[in-house]
């Protein structure tokens, strides 16, 4: 069984007990967590396919720990003006795992 959920404006597939990593909740840490925008479902009775989404399904998930990313590197630079800017950033991340899907 799995299903396809948009969590922060992204797509993920997910099935019971994956653990996936989504942009910052602002959740407690191990709180439970539901998303009711699930666009596909498949389970015993075949696939489901919403319109966006389908009607009263939803992925529930518990929050386990904030990561971050990998640097990103933003370099500026305008030749033969002496003008160089070096800045570097990381995005916050949520890591969660998926403990029921309905």
């Amino acid at each position: 069984m799995f299903a396809v959920v948009e969590i922060a404006g992204k797509q993920y597939k997910v099935s019971k007990n994956d653990t996936i990593v989504v942009p910052v909740l602002k959740s407690e840490l191990g709180s439970s967590v539901s998303f009711s925008n699930v666009m596909l479902l498949e389970g015993e009775k075949g696939i489901t396919v919403g319109k966006p989404f389908i009607a009263g399904a939803k992925v529930e998930a518990k929050v386990l720990d904030p990561v971050r990313g990998d640097k990103v590197i933003v370099f500026k630079k305008k030749k033969r003006k002496g003008y160089r800017v070096k800045n570097g950033h990381r995005q916050n991340y949520s890591t969660v795992q998926i403990t029921n899907i309905g």
